[in-house]
């Protein structure tokens, strides 16, 4: 039976009703994408996310996929939009057209690292189908034929992107070093594919035959995004979308002030460290200030380092997708997770430092380390204000591995995994244990996926016993993975939690630290944190991930 809404006027009916319809797109964009992409990373392990954005490049929904992507994303949306806005005089139009797509991975244009390829449709609606004309969307107009209604987006994790490592997941420099860098370019004109764009893309990695499966994918995902939203126009008008997209902002908005609001009055901080910058030795404090008052909040990162040497350097982007989800989880209401959230909250990042830096800065640990630091702090310092709401530290790391290079036959391959580990006990119990936690939300690669793929074995996959926090309640255990390389190749490591343990809260103890240890000939031989090494064929990487803090004092045994 289906639901036939009449009136203009939003009512919280219609809001809950059109909240599942729009993030029901883009949960249909993610199986689209996942089921036509080519590699593991996005077919297995599920790195992606999928949006919906208004005209003005807001975001209405999204899917249940990667916070660390959908926090960041309305920046590329952003970023596309002012690519290809024009101004003559007080008008403004823009030179998108229907069947366009804008493809882009500049982390300093609202990106979050290179691998991840952010690929952004807008959405025309002709004006002959919605029967009248409206003024309000006369400045986003490309013709005289077509209203622009939206956009959808589509980011995904590209196995390669090029760069100094295979992978392109390698503590480097400069971000030169990192990959191709793709600023917003059409990569779509007019439905057609811009041969030259994927030419160049395609001549930069190490595998395009998988580069190109992936990014015709995400083609397909945003494809299906575009007519989902047409028919909702054409089934309730374009009054009805505008109006419930402005309702959902709102509402957001409203729901989050009202969290606020129930906060106490006062200004919390808390530090916290990355363990080193991976290039030289030293921790890289990351201090947050937060203050409340009234229906607002600040959140104030003045006091963290200076940007570093080396690729742990975050983007305000990434900065601003951690913010974004603290205070979206902390809500104890199912709030659609939009660009309403934000709006009661102002974020102080100031440039040049570890998370908010400047055009050359290395990024590519930022989006993947950097960004579950920022979370811990974040927690850290709300403690004070919610402690009923706040668990101890979960992992803080999302334990990064890349092996690469080529196959006896001489085929080229990238392997990229993250590997899960322990959450953090709250007030409510102890921590769930082999989990990926806070800013990542992948899936684990199946054994089985993995060595059907690549020249890898995997020898050992299981709970890392007792390595979470002891306390009233425990935190998780994190896991133990051992992976033999079959061939010589090149392994990049980026993993934190390898020297300061995740905190435990209200006296309980920290997670156990993680190891990575590579296995030669029997011999276990530590790996630092970070860093770049030689494979020989048949060693044996073990990573072991770090436990979650535990909550409260441990009873005297």
């Amino acid at each position: 039976m289906s639901v036939v809404i009449m009136e203009h006027e939003p009512n919280p009916i219609r809001i809950e009703v059109f909240k599942h319809l729009y993030s029901s797109i883009a949960e249909e964009m993610g199986v689209i994408l996942r089921r036509a992409s080519y590699s593991p990373n996005i077919k297995e392990r599920r790195d992606f996310s999928c949006a919906v954005f208004d005209a003005h490049g807001k975001m209405i929904a999204q899917a249940a996929h990667i916070p660390v992507h959908l926090g960041s994303m309305p920046l590329s949306v952003a970023a596309a939009i002012e690519k290809f806005t024009h101004y003559n005089g007080c008008k403004q139009t823009t030179s998108l057209n229907p069947g366009d797509a804008i493809l882009m991975n500049d982390p300093f244009r609202g990106g979050t690292h290179l691998p991840d390829l952010t690929l952004v449709s807008p959405v025309f609606l002709e004006k002959s189908l919605n029967g009248k004309e409206i003024s309000k969307f006369e400045t986003d107009v490309s013709d005289d034929q077509h209203i622009l209604i939206g956009f959808v987006a589509s980011r995904a994790h590209h196995a390669d992107v090029g760069g100094i490592s295979p992978g392109s997941m390698s503590i480097s420099r400069e971000i030169f070093q990192e990959g191709l860098i793709i600023p917003p370019v059409r990569f779509l004109f007019n439905g057609t594919v811009n041969q030259d764009v994927l030419d160049l893309i395609l001549t930069n990695v190490r595998t395009p035959q998988e580069r190109s499966g992936d990014l015709f994918a995400q083609v397909a995902a945003n494809q299906r995004g575009i007519e989902r939203l047409l028919s909702l126009v054409r089934r309730y008008g374009i009054d009805v979308i505008e109006n419930t997209m402005q309702a959902l902002l709102s509402y957001a908005e409203r729901m989050t002030r009202e969290f606020l609001k129930d906060l106490p009055d006062g200004t919390y901080t808390y530090r916290d460290y990355l363990d080193d910058n991976g290039e030289s030795e030293g921790v890289v404090p990351i201090q947050v200030k937060i203050i409340i008052k009234g229906d607002e909040a600040i959140v104030d990162f003045s006091g963290s380092a200076q940007q570093q040497i080396a690729g742990v350097n975050a983007v305000y982007a990434i900065t601003l997708s951690a913010v974004n989800y603290v205070f979206r989880c902390l809500l104890s209401i199912d709030v659609p997770n939009n660009s309403g959230c934000l709006e009661p909250i102002t974020i102080v990042a100031p440039l040049g430092t570890v998370i908010n830096a400047q055009h050359p800065a290395p990024v590519v640990a930022g989006n993947v380390e950097t960004s579950q630091r920022i979370v811990d702090v974040l927690l850290g310092a709300l403690h004070a204000a919610c402690p009923e709401r706040i668990p101890a530290a979960s992992q803080g790391t999302m334990n990064n591995i890349t092996i690469g290079g080529k196959t006896d036959n001489g085929t080229a391959f990238t392997y990229y995994e993250t590997i899960g580990g322990g959450i953090g006990a709250g007030p409510w119990g102890s921590g769930p244990s082999a989990l990926h936690s806070h800013m990542t939300n992948t899936m684990n690669t199946p054994v089985e996926a993995v060595e059907y793929a690549y020249p890898i074995r995997v020898l050992r996959y299981e709970i890392r016993q007792d390595s979470g926090g002891a306390g009233q309640y425990t935190g998780g255990d994190g896991i133990r993975r051992d992976i033999q390389s079959l061939v010589e190749s090149q392994l990049s490591l980026i993993t934190e939690r390898r020297i300061i343990s995740p905190y435990g809260l209200e006296n309980g103890h920290p997670g156990a630290k993680g190891e990575n240890l590579l296995i030669r000939g029997g011999k276990e031989i530590p790996l630092p944190g970070k860093g770049n090494f030689e494979l020989k064929r048949l060693d044996i990487l073990s990573i072991r991930t770090p436990g979650g803090g535990g909550f409260g004092k441990p009873e005297m045994t």
